[in-house]
C-alpha cells in the first residue's frame, strides 16, 4: 500500500458532524413543519447563494481532513558479511511510512505545496521582492532581483511574454469553467425536472428566469462565479504564484486554502462542545427554577465576569504545558498540533456557552407557563418527558439560530487568538497565523501586503456567507417572524 491512512481527532469529529447533518436532512424530509421552514430558506436568493459558498468551503475542508502518511522509497539490506551466500544477502525491508502527514488537498495542490521560493514574491511576479547580491557572467557582483525558481519560470522574457500568457490561460480557465457550469446546470435541471409535469426545457428555462420555488438561479450565479475562480486558478497556479509567496517562500494561495479547514474545525467542533452545556443547563434553569436556577445563573455570571481572553489564555497555556511534557503521546507533529487545535475547540466551547444558556433559560421560563405544559404536569407526566416532548422541540429554533450565528464569531475568535499568540499551534496553518506572520511586514518599504490581503479576503467571504445564511435561517425559524 503506497500510503497509510491517518485519522486525527478533529477529522473524526468533523466526519461525525457530517454524518449528523445527513441524519438531520433525513429527519427534515419526514417532518412537514421543518420542511416548510427550510423551504423558506430555499426561497431566499441570499440564503441559497450563501449556502453554495459555504458548501464550497466545506468541500475544501473535507478534502483537507482525509489524511495519510506516504510510503517512503523501499530500502534493501544489501550489506554482505564474509562467507554469506548470495541467495541470503538481499532482504527487502518492511514498508516505512513518512512521519509527514499529508491530506488529499495536499495531493491535489502538490504544485503549490512543493514549489517554494527563497522568500517573498509579489502576485504573478517573476522575481524576488527584495534585492540580493547576484554574480554576473563576467564575475562582477551586483545587487538586483533574482528570478524565481518556479514562478513564471516557463517564460524567457517575463516582461514581454507574461501579459499574453496570462490572458491566454485565463481564457482557457474560463472555457473550462463554462463547461463545468453547463454540466452542473444539466444535473440541477434534471433533479428539478424529475417528478415534474413540465418538459425538461421548460424546467431549465424556469430555473434561468428565476421562476422556480427554490432560488436555483442564485445557486447557478454563485456557482458560476466559484467555477470561474477555480478554473482560472487551475490554469495559472501551477505556473505562477497567483497570490504571491510569504517570508519562507510558501505559496499564499496554498496557505489560504489550507486555512479553511482550521476555520471550519474551530467553528463547528466548538459548537458541538458548547451545545450540550447550553441546552442542558439553560432548560434546567428555566424549567426547574429554585436552587437549580440560582446555581446555573451563578456559574455563567462568574464565567462572564472573567475576561474571556485571559481565561482562554490560561487554559491554552496549561494545555500546552501538558502537551509539551508528554511528547510520547504523539507519533507525528501533525498529531501534536491537532491535539492543541482540539484543546482550543474545547476551551472555546466551555467558555462560550453562557449566552445561549441565558437565551434558553428565558424561553423556557415562558414555555413552562403555557397551557399544554401545565396540562401535562396536571396529568402526572414526568419532568424528563415534558422536557423532551414539549420544551426541547420548542426551543430548538433558538439553538439552531444561535449556533449558525456563532460560527462566524468563532472563526474571527481564532484569528484574534492566534494573532496574540494563544491560538492554534504555530505549525498549524490558519487565517490567524497568516495574519500574525504578516503584521510585521506592513512596515516594510515597499510593503508586503498580499499575505494579509489573502487571509482577509478568504476569511471575509467565509464569515459573510455564514452571517447571510444565519440571517435567513433566523427569519425562517423564528416564530415571531412567520
Amino acid at each position: 500500500m503506497s500510503f497509510q491512512p491517518v485519522l486525527l481527532w478533529t477529522d473524526l469529529l468533523l466526519f461525525v458532524l457530517l454524518g449528523a447533518a445527513l441524519l438531520a436532512v433525513l429527519h427534515v424530509r419526514g417532518n412537514e413543519p421543518l420542511r416548510a421552514a427550510w423551504r423558506k430558506v430555499g426561497k431566499r436568493p441570499a440564503g441559497m447563494a450563501a449556502a453554495t459558498v459555504l458548501l464550497a468551503f466545506v468541500v475544501v475542508g473535507v478534502l483537507d481532513s482525509l489524511h495519510y502518511r506516504p510510503l517512503l522509497p523501499a530500502v534493501e539490506a544489501v550489506a554482505l558479511e564474509a562467507g554469506d551466500t548470495p541467495e541470503a544477502a538481499p532482504v527487502p525491508s518492511a514498508a516505512v511510512y513518512s512521519t509527514e502527514v499529508l491530506s488529499v488537498l495536499d495531493a491535489l495542490l502538490e504544485p503549490l505545496r512543493a514549489q517554494t521560493e527563497k522568500t517573498y514574491s509579489a502576485p504573478f511576479a517573476a522575481q524576488l521582492y527584495q534585492r540580493e547580491a547576484m554574480e554576473l557572467p563576467d564575475g562582477r557582483q551586483v545587487r538586483g532581483y533574482p528570478r524565481l525558481v518556479h514562478g513564471a519560470a516557463h517564460l524567457h522574457d517575463p516582461a514581454g511574454e507574461r501579459a499574453g500568457d496570462v490572458a491566454a490561460r485565463v481564457a482557457s480557465g474560463i472555457g473550462q469553467a463554462v463547461l463545468a457550469w453547463l454540466l452542473f446546470f444539466a444535473v440541477f435541471a434534471t433533479l428539478a425536472w424529475h417528478g415534474s409535469s413540465l418538459a425538461w426545457g421548460q424546467v431549465a428555462a424556469a430555473m434561468l428566469a428565476g421562476r422556480t420555488v427554490l432560488a436555483w438561479r442564485a445557486v447557478l450565479v454563485t456557482l458560476a462565479i466559484i467555477l470561474l475562480i477555480v478554473g482560472v486558478c487551475l490554469e495559472l497556479a501551477p505556473l505562477y504564484h497567483v497570490l504571491g509567496t510569504d517570508k519562507v517562500g510558501q505559496d499564499v494561495l496554498y496557505l489560504s486554502l489550507k486555512s479553511v479547514r482550521t476555520a471550519l474545525v474551530i467553528g463547528t467542533i466548538t459548537t458541538l462542545v458548547m451545545m450540550p452545556f447550553a441546552v442542558a443547563l439553560g432548560i434546567a434553569a428555566g424549567y426547574l427554577g429554585g436552587w437549580v436556577d440560582d446555581a446555573v445563573q451563578y456559574v455563567y455570571t462568574v464565567l462572564n465576569a472573567i475576561p474571556g481572553v485571559l481565561l482562554i489564555a490560561a487554559a491554552v497555556l496549561m494545555m500546552q504545558v501538558v502537551i509539551d511534557t508528554h511528547p510520547q503521546w504523539f507519533d507525528t507533529a501533525a498529531e501534536r498540533s491537532d491535539a492543541r487545535l482540539l484543546a482550543l475547540c474545547f476551551i472555546l466551547g466551555i467558555t462560550s456557552w453562557t449566552g445561549l444558556a441565558r437565551l434558553l433559560r428565558g424561553e423556557t421560563l415562558k414555555l413552562r407557563e403555557l397551557e399544554y405544559v401545565q396540562a401535562a404536569r396536571a396529568f402526572g407526566v414526568r419532568t424528563p418527558a415534558i422536557l423532551r416532548r414539549h420544551i426541547l422541540p420548542n426551543v430548538m429554533h433558538i439553538v439552531l439560530i444561535a449556533l449558525v450565528m456563532d460560527f462566524s464569531g468563532l472563526v474571527l475568535a481564532e484569528a484574534v487568538l492566534s494573532y496574540v499568540g494563544i491560538g492554534v499551534d504555530p505549525t498549524t496553518i490558519s487565517f490567524g497565523t497568516m495574519i500574525n506572520m504578516a503584521r510585521a511586514e506592513l512596515a516594510r518599504e515597499p510593503m508586503v501586503w498580499w499575505s494579509l490581503a489573502a487571509a482577509f479576503v478568504f476569511m471575509f467571504v467565509l464569515v459573510l456567507a455564514a452571517n447571510l445564511f444565519a440571517d435567513v435561517v433566523r427569519d425562517a425559524f423564528d416564530p415571531r417572524r412567520s
